[in-house]
């Protein structure tokens, strides 16, 4: 039996808080039209459901909300739907639902976090927190200088994006899959390594500089240790205190940030960037099937992150035949911008067509490159001065030369000098050795993403199941 709404048995909602300048009650006492918002749309909704219109009611309350609060509903939204499909709950019952949480105060209207047990990355340098020094060997000084004080496998002063991301979930620093040495596995793994690719590569690390460890291996490395990982901790003891319980693979969140180093392998090789554009539906689809197989085992939320400006790095603009037409207006590369573009394009296409195939699957993309170049168009404003200029480096330009990287040495009457050394202070650059970031800069895009504010859907972190 349906039983009508009451208009007078719903609280209006408090958006005081959403805009603290505009008080929601005028000077005369009046009720001002957001204390009537509830009262709308309770009957628009009414008159909706007896009339089985339902969509357009979504339409209707989309346009009595305030843009702060329609966001933050639509989030809720979408988790009811999500969570809907894998409980088979009758599509209705799932939108009636959706609708009450747009209808509730949002002084208390907020979805679930989901608490998330474990992190599982995928990723090259930008999210490496060991993988590749375990195997050949630690980055030099002055690496992790700011927060670890001394060379913590990463490359950069400090601490790295899926640093912020674990401890933005209340998690431990991800331990490197590939380190023996002091690891903790019980909160999840990281399988990036510098250099890692999405396709394998038909060099060494000492020709090229690539990492063998591609994404497809990581995911192999990966698979391993799901199954083993279960056996030995069934051995007890500490055993089963450094790794995962079954369950967390099922409600891990699963991060990945790849792609970069596939692009300026590319240009390595003298290709031009209609040649480097012609692969990229290739890495795209060896990129897909990582995740399908990841689905496979058990993994239902994704957090993929797009590949950033590489027009936008000193190692590029030093290193590569960029005439001055080719300079955009922050003075960016723009020629290898429009191919990481392009790649980004292809990668959400991709992940538009798997959220179709993996039902249970929460898939969210984030644009990592519109908060990159954010940050090189916003360099000076937020206080980071020359956005090109490296901060551990040696030489030219930007402070930038290929043949002596952050943390060079040469030998000077016997004594080994360290000539690539950082600046006086790594937290006013934004690029720490003319590829990665500083911990400043990966601090501050990390607080432009956790929101969701760059995500598709505009999922927070900690919402993102």
């Amino acid at each position: 039996m349906f039983i009508p709404f009451s208009t007078r048995s719903i609280s209006p909602p408090s958006l005081a808080h959403l805009a603290p300048s505009r008080s929601t009650v005028s000077v005369t006492g009046e009720v001002s039209p957001r204390k009537r918002i509830s009262v709308k749309m309770a009957l628009a909704l009414r008159a909706a459901i007896l009339g089985h219109v339902l969509v357009p009611v979504v339409v209707n309350i989309s346009k009595l909300l305030t843009p702060s609060l329609w966001t933050r509903g639509t989030t809720a939204v979408r988790l009811i739907h999500r969570r809907s499909r894998r409980l088979n709950m009758v599509p209705i019952c799932s939108l009636l639902i959706s609708v009450a949480l747009l209808l509730q105060s949002t002084s208390t209207f907020s979805s679930p976090d989901c608490n998330f047990p474990a992190v599982f990355n995928f990723g090259d340098s930008n999210s490496d927190t060991g993988g590749l020094s375990a195997i050949f060997g630690q980055f030099p000084p002055p690496n992790g200088q700011t927060f670890f004080h001394s060379p913590a496998g990463r490359h950069s002063d400090g601490r790295l994006l899926i640093d912020f991301i674990a401890e933005g979930l209340g998690l431990p620093y991800l331990s490197p899959f590939l380190d023996s040495m002091g690891t903790n596995f019980s909160y999840g793994a990281n399988y990036a390594t510098a250099g890692s690719t999405i396709r394998r590569q038909n060099t060494t690390i000492f020709q090229s500089g690539y990492s063998p460890v591609s994404l497809d291996v990581q995911f192999a490395q990966f698979s391993d240790f799901f199954k083993r990982s279960q056996i030995i901790r069934k051995k007890g003891d500490v055993f089963k205190s450094l790794f995962p319980e079954n369950y967390k693979f099922s409600s891990a969140l699963y991060t990945f940030d790849i792609g970069q180093n596939d692009l300026t392998a590319g240009y390595k090789l003298n290709m031009t960037t209609e040649q480097v554009k012609s692969y990229v539906p290739d890495l795209i689809s060896q990129f897909t099937a990582v995740i399908k197989n990841v689905y496979g085992l058990g993994g239902r939320a994704f957090w993929i992150h797009n590949t950033g400006p590489v027009g936008c790095l000193p190692y590029i603009m030093d290193t590569r035949l960029i005439t001055a037409a080719q300079v955009d207006q922050h003075g960016c590369a723009a020629p290898f911008n429009g191919v990481s573009q392009y790649f980004n394009q292809k990668l959400k296409e991709a992940v538009i067509q798997l959220r179709k195939e993996l039902h249970s699957a929460a898939i969210t993309y984030v644009d990592i490159y519109s908060v990159k170049y954010s940050l090189v168009a916003q360099a000076k404003k937020l206080g980071f001065g020359d956005p090109f200029l490296v901060c551990c480096g040696h030489g030219g330009k930007y402070n930038f030369n290929n043949a002596r990287r952050c943390g060079s040495t040469k030998m000077v009457k016997g004594k080994e000098i360290l000539i690539a050394n950082s600046c006086k202070d790594p937290s006013s650059r934004i690029s720490w050795d003319g590829i990665h970031f500083t911990e400043a800069a990966n601090r501050w895009m990390y607080s432009q993403i956790a929101d969701g504010a760059f995500s598709d859907p505009p999922t927070p972190l900690k919402m993102a199941c």
